[in-house]
This record gives structure tokens, C-alpha cells and sequence, in this order.
């Protein structure tokens, strides 16, 4: 299912000038342009050069020694659950979810999730997040894990995994290994090794 939003444009803090006067440039009045609305639509295999490219501007060569980077490879992402943003038919973020199991629970590994840099400022990133979450919810899927900032995904319902509680094949901050409940308890008695589902 494809969703089209305008984007989060905010405006611009410039100087007012008076009417009739070209002394300097105008203000941005906030309204998103009709022809840079912001589509998001499930991931497809056709998707993944792009994304690749996406993720090699944003992160760097650096992304393949993460963890996280590491439980994902050789993986195939959940497609109806993985979504990507475009600006007209620019593609300027994504996010995929991919089947792992904490323990011996089922779950999902939400990430990487990428935002072009210039368009960090728009939304966009939470919005890909919040569809991930309401098709995975839909799904009947119970538990996400991911791997990043407490400050930026706790307003989506993400918490901190308790120290000690699961654990990954490689290195990873247990400050920034969080959880997100989809269905209520989902979390609860989870323990062990993080590892992918296949």
C-alpha cells in the first residue's frame, strides 16, 4: 500500500520585508510544493541497488563492521513490511525489517532506516518507522528489536532491552539496544542470543 504525504516543510526563519520593496529574498511561507510530496510504498527487490547507494551516502564503509549490519546479511527483508520514501521519483529513505529470533522468540530487526541528508529535517525517517510498525502490527507480528538512540525512537514506543537480557554475535552499545511491543507482553520472559531466522 502506497501512502503519499506533503512533506514536513517548516518555515523559514528569515527577515520580513515590506511590500513593493526587492531588498531581499522572500520568505518561505511554510507550504510544502505541490511537486515534492513525499510517497511511501513497500520495498522491492528492484528497490535494493537504490538503497544501497542510499545507505552507502549515509553511513559509509563503517556500516559492514555494526552488528546489527552483520545479523542482516545474507537475510532476505520482510518486503510487505520494509518501505521506501520518494520525493517525486527520487528515493530518500528506507527502512527494512528483517525475521530474527531473540532467544526463542520470533521478531523483527527494524533497520537500517536511511534519510538522505538533505532531507533529514523532514519527517521523514519517523514516518518510515511509524509504517513499519503499523503493517508489522497488522501482521500479527508481537516484538521489534532494533539497534540506535533512545532519544530519537522512544517517542515511538521503542524502550531500552534490561542489560544482560539478549545477546548479539558481535560488539554492541546495550545503551542503544531497544524494543518495541506490538502486542501487549510481547517482550516479556525474552532472553538469550539474538540470531537471524534464516
Amino acid at each position: 500500500m502506497t501512502t503519499q504525504l506533503p512533506l514536513g516543510y517548516k518555515p523559514l526563519k528569515r527577515k520580513r520585508y515590506a511590500p513593493g520593496r526587492r531588498t531581499g529574498p522572500r520568505a518561505f511561507d511554510g507550504k510544502p510544493m505541490a511537486d515534492l510530496s513525499l510517497t511511501l510504498s513497500p520495498q522491492t527487490p528492484g528497490d535494493l541497488a537504490a538503497i544501497e547507494k542510499l545507505d552507502e551516502r549515509a553511513f559509509g564503509p563503517g556500516r559492514f563492521a555494526r552488528s546489527a549490519y552483520r545479523l542482516r546479511e545474507g537475510g532476505e527483508p520482510d518486503y510487505a513490511l520494509s518501505f521506501v520514501a520518494r520525493v517525486g521519483t527520487l528515493l530518500v529513505g528506507a527502512n527494512r525489517m528483517t525475521p530474527i529470533f531473540c532467544g526463542n522468540r520470533p521478531a523483527l530487526l527494524l533497520g537500517p532506516l536511511t534519510v538522505d541528508p538533505p532531507f533529514r529535517a523532514g519527517g521523514i525517517g519517523e514516518e518510515l518507522v511509524t509504517k513499519s510498525l503499523d503493517a508489522a502490527r497488522a501482521a500479527g507480528h508481537g516484538l521489534i528489536l532494533l539497534v540506535g538512540d533512545m532519544s530519537y525512537y522512544g517517542r515511538m514506543g521503542f524502550a531500552s532491552v534490561p542489560p544482560g537480557r539478549l545477546v548479539f554475535a558481535g560488539p554492541v552499545d546495550p545503551e542503544r539496544l531497544l524494543y518495541c511491543e506490538l502486542v501487549e507482553c510481547a517482550f516479556e520472559g525474552v532472553q538469550g542470543k539474538v540470531r537471524r531466522a534464516r
